[in-house]
């Protein structure tokens, strides 16, 4: 349940009419609440508060007709704008980043702002009696209109700075740098330290023997990319029905109608209810999210990088900025172990095996195309060795600097195959044993 709040909020934050829409129903509230306290006060009181509005009818008329058709006007012009920058955005850095832009909350802030004060005037405006006997005008209401337009002036003159820093390279890397960080936090949730408090309690929970006999095949109900997967009810699941279920993916595979996404044992315990509840467990879509799938955001900076590479571009300053963030994100990741695959019911009992990610999977979908991409220039390469380097320095275990090593003897190797100048080659001999000094430093701190 929680996986799929999660998705529903990811989706929400996805889309250009949430926040906008709340913020018109915000206003309809603020509408009627004020011309309720205008009515309220009305008579007596209201003459101590006429130096808040002095104005008559016509003057509030007008002043809120003038609110209104320059907060749509701005609304239509923001629109515009917006849409540019995506275009903008899409061109120079894929259209796979363009979901990035559209979670941008504060540009759908600024549209909701100037949509909302427009649903505002109207309503007020309509309250407004200019007939002898009934003149009603809500001078608290417009007075609150008049704020609104001064904070919506405020809030343009943000939108402007806003919208032309955030399609900066530098920016958009540190944004999605930022989303790596917090995919690690969720799909790696323990750091070292915390995990070896739970470890005594997990070594008395058995390896299910799903080998030992054949299980019944799961197959998809449709075609997509796995998006996330509901373990806890998955498990909540298995454990109600005495079963042990075996995923086939993890987030982010692509995943072909009817085939095997899970196994289940025993088999003739896994009826066609179950088979519907574990299809219901998997979240799948057009797109990949970063809800569960830390390779993702990984794919977005390198797609940055690549782009940057590519001939017609010719940026390596950009690829270079990438390869800083992964370094730091694979620094970050160094810290935590793997999750395990085996997952108990509260008993101790396993019921839900995973498909884990490991740390070498992650460093090769970093560096892989970037190395690929990048064996031609000096610069990336170097980068690429001296971040290398960096990440060596936080490694804790020997599959870590394992996965290190082999990504740093291709770099060097493809540099020696690709640069043809002597010296270059020598700057990059150097970065290379610069990496081999710190990984048997840091081998030799761990034992």
């Amino acid at each position: 349940m929680k996986t799929r709040i999660r998705y529903i909020w990811e989706q929400l934050r996805s889309t250009y009419w949430f926040i906008p829409t709340a913020m018109v129903v915000g206003a309809v509230a603020l509408a009627v609440g004020s011309v309720l306290l205008d009515r309220a006060l009305q008579g007596a009181g209201m003459e101590r508060l006429r130096m808040i509005y002095p104005g008559g009818p016509e003057e509030a008329r007008a002043f809120l007709s003038t609110i209104a058709g320059s907060m749509a006007t701005v609304a239509g012009v923001i629109f515009s704008i917006t849409m540019v920058t995506l275009s903008l955005a899409t061109s120079q850095f894929g259209s796979r980043l363009l979901r990035n832009f559209m979670r941008d909350t504060p540009n759908q802030v600024v549209l909701g702002t100037f949509i909302a004060i427009f649903v505002y005037a109207v309503l007020v405006l309509q309250t407004i009696s200019g007939v002898e006997g009934r003149i009603f005008v809500p001078q608290i209401s417009l007075t609150i209109g008049l704020l609104m337009a001064v904070f919506g002036l405020a809030v343009l003159i943000y939108f402007i700075h806003h919208i032309s820093t955030s399609i900066q390279a530098e920016n958009v890397i540190a944004d999605v740098g930022r989303d790596l960080d917090n995919a690690i936090d969720r799909v790696f949730p323990e750091q070292r330290e915390e995990r070896a408090a739970g470890t005594e309690a997990r070594a008395g929970s058995r390896e299910p023997a799903t080998s030992e006999e054949p299980g019944r095949t799961i197959p998809a109900a449709t075609t997509g990319y796995l998006q996330a997967v509901d373990q806890e009810g998955l498990i909540n699941l298995a454990a109600k029905r005495d079963l042990v279920l075996r995923l086939n993916h993890r987030p982010g595979d692509f995943i072909v109608a009817q085939s095997a996404i899970a196994e289940g044992w025993p088999a003739e315990e896994v009826d066609d209810d179950v088979v519907e509840l574990v299809n219901d467990a998997f979240i799948l879509g057009a797109r990949r999210l970063r809800l569960q799938d830390v390779e993702f955001a990984i794919n977005q900076l390198v797609e940055i990088a690549v782009r940057a590479l590519s001939p017609g571009i010719n940026d390596p300053f950009t690829a270079i900025a990438c390869i800083d963030r992964l370094g730091a994100s694979l620094a970050h990741l160094a810290e935590r172990d793997v999750p395990p695959a085996s997952h108990p019911d509260r008993q101790g009992k396993v019921r839900l095996v995973t498909k884990v990610l490991t740390f070498s999977g992650v460093t090769d979908a970093a560096f892989n195309q970037i190395r690929q991409f990048g064996r031609t220039s000096v610069a990336v390469t170097i980068r690429l060795l001296e971040t290398l380097a960096v990440v060596a320095a936080y490694a804790r275990s020997g599959d870590q600097r394992a996965a290190i090593r082999r990504q740093a003897e291709m770099t060097w190797h493809s540099a020696n195959e690709a640069l043809p100048e002597e010296r270059d080659r020598k700057d990059v001999e150097e970065r290379y044993q610069l990496v081999l000094r710190t990984l048997k430093q840091e081998q030799g701190g761990v034992a």
